[in-house]
């Protein structure tokens, strides 16, 4: 067992034989906990819904919500009935938001953010004003990015934005009121900061961790989110309007997925304890950085280069199909038999994401000499189904989830691996506000509590002194 640590931290802790010590205390009972039955099996009772997810599929019921409506199948019967999948925000359907963000080529996240926060689409002033508060707000408190940011660099951005979310707190004073106003200014402020916060930790993290030059962009006023973001993001500023377009459209694809996925259930139990809106949200991002679930486009982006590096001709269907196949059996990728950015818990035939973005990447991804890569992965997309029945016999459908493309989306806009997920949070954000809100300000509020099946069996209480007998029998 071995224990990496930082030039800087080990100088600073001089631990060196206590690290040692401890690992070496922790080994020696490592063996037991996995021996001894410590952990349940994974098989369980047909009364336990592991993952809060029935047998057939469909999830647990936890509670109501007007924000998101994600939409994959029919039950008829108790059964899943497969068919293409449909978003909608507020009752409006995803695709008309985008559709006429486009046609009036304009910006829309910040539209987005105001139809989840306050229930209804904005008027042109209100739109104006609603951009005009966000971009001023974008910028951090005095002395924020030296101290919380600059000071204690990390090189998970994720873990960083976790942790300046929750010194945000110190710089609230009305951090712990929970009235409906204050929750809204508290969120759409926390929309504006959370890019500026991205940026500034990845540039301490290249500055501290890489050895290279450290550079802080202030957010213009001037500029949408999506346009600060490139903005404050790249050394040179630079970055042209197709650009800031794609971005600003992933964000507002990932803006919002329903009270049931991970970070946004996380979100909603700590808030149901009653706790303040910083620690609700960094709870979302704690849960949004796992690979099953925001991590995953990372996870894609991974699985890609193996499919690159292992097939010599891309537009070969029987090569990738033999790769896919191997990575099912575990002979390639990362051992786990996954084939990431394919299949969803609630989307069956189609993830109208995933479709939105294959299709609006096309003319960046031509225009930047990566169609190729694109094809690749459509190929992937449709053979992987193909593959999952011969290699697994499974007989249900699969789509590709939006982890598929997003990862692309943000290589196509030069953006570094490590922002991956941090710019699903940037964009996750007005979703997690919004269903803070609705948990928080309910008329009839009630902490979420489910129940775990204890499987222990009762042992006695063995005196202190006689444990040492036993050892040795």
């Amino acid at each position: 067992m071995s224990y990496k640590v930082d030039r800087d931290l080990n100088r600073m802790l001089r631990h060196k034989k206590l690290i040692s010590s401890s690992l070496s205390f922790v080994s020696g009972s490592e063996d037991f906990i996995r021996e001894s039955g410590l952990f349940p099996s994974g098989r369980c009772d047909s009364d336990v819904m592991r993952g809060l997810r029935y047998p057939n599929g469909t999830g647990v019921i936890a509670g109501v919500t007007s924000i998101g409506d994600v939409d994959g199948y029919d039950l008829v019967g108790g059964e899943k009935v497969p068919r293409r999948g449909r978003l909608f925000y507020r009752g409006i359907s995803i695709e008309d938001l985008i559709t006429q963000c486009i046609r009036e080529d304009r910006f829309g996240f910040e539209e987005t953010v105001y139809l989840l926060l306050f229930g209804q689409l904005p008027t042109q002033a209100q739109l104006k004003e609603f951009q005009y508060l966000m971009a001023r707000w974008s910028q951090l408190p005095v002395y924020f990015s030296e101290d919380m940011i600059l000071r204690s660099p990390n090189k998970n951005i994720m873990n960083k934005l976790a942790s300046c979310i929750l010194s945000l707190h110190s710089h609230d004073g009305e951090a712990e009121n929970r009235t409906l106003e204050n929750e809204l200014f508290k969120s759409f402020r926390m929309v504006a900061r959370t890019p500026t916060i991205v940026a500034h930790s990845y540039s301490a993290r290249r500055h501290y961790f890489d050895k290279q030059s450290l550079y802080l962009h202030r957010p213009r006023t001037d500029l949408s989110v999506a346009q600060n973001f490139l903005y404050s993001l790249r050394e040179d500023t630079k970055f042209d309007d197709d650009e800031a377009k794609l971005l600003d459209l992933c964000m507002i694809l990932h803006a919002e997925h329903g009270g049931g996925n991970n970070s946004t259930f996380a979100c909603r139990v700590l808030t149901s304890s009653g706790t303040d809106f910083y620690a609700s949200i960094a709870a979302a991002v704690g849960a949004l950085k796992g690979f099953r679930h925001g991590g995953a486009n990372i996870k894609v982006v991974e699985m890609m280069d193996c499919i690159k590096e292992n097939v010599k001709n891309w537009r070969d269907d029987g090569q990738v199909r033999d790769c896919l196949a191997k990575i099912l059996r575990k002979e390639l990728g990362d051992g786990t038999g996954l084939i990431y950015g394919m299949g969803h818990a609630v989307y069956t035939l189609s993830d109208p994401r995933a479709e939105i973005l294959k299709h609006f990447s096309r003319a960046l991804a031509e225009k930047k000499g990566m169609g190729a890569e694109l094809d690749l992965i459509e190929s992937v997309e449709r053979l992987a189904p193909e593959v999952f029945a011969e290699v697994r016999g499974l007989d249900k459908p699969i789509c590709a989830n939006v982890d598929l493309y997003s990862g692309f989306v943000y290589k196509l806009l030069n953006i570094p691996a490590e922002l991956y997920t941090a710019i699903f949070a940037s964009a996750r954000m007005p979703g997690w506000c919004a269903h803070r809100i609705e948990e928080c300000c309910a008329d009839d509020p009630r902490i979420i509590r489910p129940a775990y099946k204890t499987v222990c069996k009762r042992v006695p209480y063995v005196p202190l002194a006689d444990r040492d007998k036993e050892a040795k029998v």
